[in-house]
């Protein structure tokens, strides 16, 4: 993918040369550190202040460095965003995989895929925030074509073990896409009611309506 592998993943460290040697060693272990300090101190600056109004400026502030050696980790901090983002995808995907490793394709495969996918942005909403600019179809200004087509791979492979096992079960390729478009939407719709609060307007709780969407779903694949 070009660049965004970098950009998605750390670096890895260098190969054979460098494995000897304890000054490189050394140096790659102090880049590391140096480079989740950004990260850090990036992810605290779009939280507090949003991905637009947060500047390389600031994020140098929080991490206790330079501009200028900010660029030398991240060529802007779109790239950050990207950086983090990848990191939270990856996450996600792991979630998602270790929660159907258990399961044939079948129901319950449906069913742990999704929730794993629910529960993860339900205990971690800040990753729920980060993700907005894909979820909305939001593009930061300066995020390559090649890194959002990256980002949103990464999201659709978290979502793909549903689709799989719904086609498996009997649904058509279109059925199981539009179904799990549907989860998709429904899944983060109710996060956001559920982390802003809205939900209580409408006293119900986002855990039973997605149980109840979920088993719902489960029985149209049945009946595929």
């Amino acid at each position: 993918m070009k660049a965004t592998s970098a950009t998605l993943q750390r670096p890895a460290r260098k190969a054979a040369k460098s494995a000897g040697d304890p000054r490189q060693l050394r140096h790659q272990a102090l880049a590391d550190v140096r480079r989740e300090l950004i990260l850090d101190a990036a992810r605290s600056a779009f939280f507090a202040l949003g991905m637009e109004k947060a500047s390389i400026r600031e994020i140098a502030h929080r991490a206790g460095y330079t501009p200028g050696a900010i660029y030398s980790y991240f060529a802007s901090k779109e790239e950050l965003y990207g950086a983090l983002l990848g990191e939270s995808l990856e996450r996600l995907n792991t979630r998602v995989l270790e929660a159907v490793a258990g399961h044939s394709p079948g129901p319950d495969r449906v069913r742990a895929s999704a929730t794993a996918f629910f529960d993860f942005y339900r205990e971690n909403p800040r990753d729920l925030d980060l993700g907005f600019y894909l979820f909305q179809g939001m593009q930061p200004r300066g995020l390559t074509p090649e890194l959002n087509e990256a980002l949103n791979a990464r999201l659709r492979s978290a979502l793909q073990p549903t689709q799989d096992t719904l086609r498996h079960l009997g649904m058509s390729e279109q059925q199981a896409l539009e179904e799990t478009t549907g989860l998709f939407a429904h899944t983060v719709g109710l996060l956001v009611l559920s982390h802003t609060g809205r939900i209580r307007m409408f006293k119900q709780a986002s855990q039973d309506l997605f149980d109840t969407y979920l088993e719902r779903l489960v029985s149209r694949a049945e009946a595929a």
